[in-house]
């Protein structure tokens, strides 16, 4: 059976950090990516790995502030959130693809594969 646990998620003031933890169970993905939706917006790609060459992609809105990186077994994976702003606010969400993704890795549709989700908020 496959499933997806997000772990994390909180509240933080703005400049503060928050680490975010996916861990999939089933399989070995290939490639684990975060999502987040904002409130009245849909989802958006944020960050992604590719978990045999250790590769990650960034949305241009996050990078330099968020880090993706593996855990010691391929199934688990970290998100770092540094200097957190309000616009950070937002559900995330873990998706994983045990072959793919085999299209755009920011697409929500290239995944089959989700956890329930994790809310942060910023605020002060």
């Amino acid at each position: 059976q496959v499933q997806l646990v997000e772990s994390g998620g909180g509240s933080v003031q703005p400049g503060g950090s928050l680490k975010l933890t996916c861990e999939v169970s089933g399989y070995s993905p290939n490639f684990m990516t975060w999502f987040r939706q904002r409130p009245g917006k849909e989802r958006e790609g944020v960050a992604s790995i590719n978990t045999g060459s250790g590769m990650t992609y960034y949305d241009c809105s996050v990078k330099g502030r968020f880090t993706f990186s593996q855990g010691s077994a391929k199934n688990i994976a970290y998100l770092q959130i540094n200097g957190a702003e309000p616009e950070a606010t937002a559900v995330y969400y873990c998706a994983a693809s045990q072959y793919g993704p085999f299209g755009a890795w920011h697409s929500p549709d290239m995944y089959t594969d989700w956890g329930q989700g994790t809310q942060v908020t910023v605020s002060s």
